[in-house]
């Protein structure tokens, strides 16, 4: 029995908290969320129209607090918002077990990941008949009666929308799935809406050309739709769209970067044209994207330490910050990274390499030269006389809330160039609980592919700069390394890897949780307070502004102002409790960044010798030996993946990609053939 069990056996208090977190599971997806969805797809239909809304409204309209939208806000807005909480309590409970490293095999295969997708009924034609429209072609109310459905379709891809973009949302946890890797969902929701709201428009304009109401077009009522909000709404989300063509968001990033900043006007135009009632479908979403957006916004302003950088000769670099002892991650997460002297409003990911554990005082990541940003960074920190300090500013770390590595008998991790990067975290994982846990860890079989020798330092990066507690001899590693465009090693007149130490500046501060080490109790008490205060606010609000004019008849207040109030008083909520929740945290831990900032660093070391560059000298460190003995290196040629795959031993194998497209698609297809029953396949992938 591994060390694992024994430790999992000797808690009865751990199998506890596991039926907790089975039980919140169970009832957040199962009842919450599969309810709400329920009511999702019945929206367009003629039952929820014409039976079950009447009703709902009629019983909300009794009640001064909340008026007409209360209804909406106890359908469309609490469940989801009660999901987040859950899964907060969720998420808190699987940290109290560490499930990094005490999750097993068995509970990793009964997770399942939740992306259906299924088009509601469209039932309103039948009640169209050439009898009711004697004056009309048929067509014509046909044609209205499909643009409303447009449009109610297209709110339910708005009401998902944001999920995916929310870095830190405990919805997404709960369904093991992270926002790196469901940005796909957020751009084909982003495609789908904008086809529906754009087609829902046309309709419209088509039906209003037909019917000679084409002033429709400007008309903006005090009560009931806005249809001049609602064009105003779709011009910035057309922009957007066209900036998502791949050509131009590859070759002119900055202009994708910065006109999806015209999301704002078009979440606010879209409150104005629809109206606070018809709102609450999207609400939730937006809600927690809210949340998420005002925490990052609150951790960008902190600028964090730059410790040192390790410049490897293939316009490679390694960035190491400071961070606090109580900041933890999982492999494979992510950093966005901000310079001001670069640009101030370009945020960039990048995978961490270093491991929370491992090196609980410093936080790395690497940075390839590839675009104009990472060109700008590379040649500011690799130039001869490097500055002596570099302003940088962080957001995260967001990565999964647990991993299942250690799962498989065997680990085979295929990469293409900088695509290594998460299998280092990865690695360095593994090293950690062969080595500190004394736990039984899977053979790993690093097949990597780069275009020159020497992009081959990057195997360098395997091996912590700071970290001496390294023992490898618990680790079975083999890695295969493929230089695809050279025929032998390439030496003369290659710089050599050399370490750069930066001046610490006393404004400076370690990268630290946003919200402390109970990061998701707070998040959850900032969801909760925040709501419970927008209901307060904008009860009174109602009771003694609203009510007083309109008597709950909805047809004397002006819809614009009410959306206005309420967008208002959002805004304020959500505001002034994250500030609170993270100006406790901060002051909480104020005498631990001050005794981070104190410090000189570590001591500067020599730069550390290459496995492949520094042949001629002998390795002293032990670690470092063991890694060159475990390397093979390759030359013109690329991989032969199905050989390498297929050759590995094992009841269970787990193939992981990362890198180009192409490479991905080809493991999978392996993966996929059949032709082995023990392979489990995962793509890494961090770009659009």
């Amino acid at each position: 029995m591994d060390a694992v069990q024994i430790v999992k056996s000797s808690s009865p208090s751990h199998e506890g908290i596991r039926i907790v977190r089975g039980a919140i599971r169970l009832f957040a997806v199962f009842v919450v969320f599969l309810g709400t969805l329920f009511i999702w797809f019945m929206m367009p239909t003629n039952t929820y129209k014409q039976i079950w809304r009447p009703q709902i409204r009629r019983k909300a309209n009794s009640s001064t607090f909340l008026g007409s939208a209360g209804a909406n806000l106890l359908v469309y807005t609490f469940p989801i918002l009660f999901i987040a909480v859950l899964g907060c309590i969720y998420l808190h409970l699987g940290n109290q077990l560490n499930d990094r490293k005490m999750e097993s095999g068995s509970n990793d295969r009964k997770k399942k990941r939740f992306a259906v997708w299924k088009q509601p009924i469209l039932s309103s034609f039948a009640k169209i008949s050439a009898a009711k429209h004697p004056d009309e072609h048929i067509w014509k109310p046909k044609l209205e009666s499909a643009a409303l459905m447009l449009g109610l379709v297209g709110n339910i891809c708005l009401a998902v929308l944001f999920f995916p973009v929310a870095r830190g949302s405990s919805v997404l946890a709960l369904f093991g799935l992270t926002s790196e890797g469901s940005i796909k969902y957020h751009i084909w929701l982003g495609h789908l809406g904008m086809t529906l709201f754009t087609a829902h428009g046309l309709c419209y304009i088509i039906y209003w050309a037909a019917t000679n109401q084409i002033s429709q077009m400007i008309r903006w009522d005090k009560i009931g739709v806005s249809n001049l909000a609602g064009e105003l709404s779709l011009l910035p989300g057309l922009i957007m769209w066209a900036t998502t063509i791949p050509r131009i968001r590859r070759q002119m990033f900055e202009l994708f970067f910065y006109t999806h900043y015209l999301y704002i006007l078009f979440v606010i135009f879209f409150i104005l044209h629809v109206g606070i009632t018809y709102t609450c479908i999207m609400l939730p979403g937006f809600y927690l994207f809210l949340v998420d957006r005002f925490l990052r916004f609150l951790q960008s302003q902190t600028r964090v330490r730059l410790v040192s950088a390790r410049v490897l000769p293939g316009e490679t670099i390694e960035l190491n910050l400071a961070k606090t002892p109580g900041l933890k991650y999982n492999p494979t997460s992510v950093m966005f990274i901000n310079v001001p002297s670069i640009s101030k409003m370009q945020w960039h990911p990048f995978t961490i390499t270093s491991n929370s554990s491992l090196e609980p005082e410093m936080i790395s990541t690497v940075v390839k030269s590839e675009g104009s940003w990472t060109k700008k960074l590379c040649q500011m920190v690799s130039s001869p006389f490097p500055t002596d300090q570099i302003e940088v500013a962080v957001e995260g770390p967001y990565g999964p809330a647990s991993t299942q590595f250690s799962r498989h008998d065997t680990l085979v991790m295929v990469s293409g160039g900088s695509g290594i990067t998460p299998f280092i975290s990865i690695i360095r994982e593994l090293l950690l609980l062969s080595t500190s846990f004394k736990c039984k860890v899977p053979n790993v079989i690093l097949i990597c592919a780069f275009k020159n020798s020497l992009d081959l330092t990057m195997l360098d990066l395997i091996l912590p700069m700071f970290s001496t507690s390294i023992d490898m001899s618990n680790l079975n590693l083999q890695i295969q390394a493929y230089v695809t465009r050279e025929t032998e090693p390439k030496t003369d007149g290659l710089k050599p890897v050399r370490s750069i130490w930066f001046k610490p500046n006393a404004t400076d501060a370690p990268v630290s949780p946003i919200l402390g080490t109970n990061n998701w109790l707070w998040l959850a008490l900032i969801i909760t307070s925040s709501f419970i205060m927008f209901l307060i606010l904008i009860g009174i609000i109602t009771r003694y502004y609203i009510y007083p004019i309109d008597h709950n008849s909805n047809k004397i207040f002006s819809y614009s102002i009410r959306a206005v109030l309420n967008m208002l008083v959002t805004c304020v909520a959500i505001a002034s409790t994250a500030s609170g929740a993270v100006f406790w945290n901060k002051k909480k831990n104020a005498m631990e960044n001050k005794q981070i900032q104190s410090m000189e660093g570590p001591s500067p070391m020599g730069t550390p010798q290459s496995l492949f560059y520094n042949a001629g000298r002998e390795l002293e460190s032990l670690p470092q030996q063991s890694l060159a003995q475990a390397t093979s290196v390759h030359y013109g040629g690329r991989p032969d993946l199905k050989k390498l795959i297929f050759e590995c031993n094992g009841s269970s194998i787990g193939v992981l990609a990362s890198g180009p497209k192409t490479l991905r698609h080809e493991v999978a297809t392996i993966c996929s053939s059949g032709l082995a029953e023990n392979l489990h396949f995962e793509s890494i992938s961090f770009s659009w």
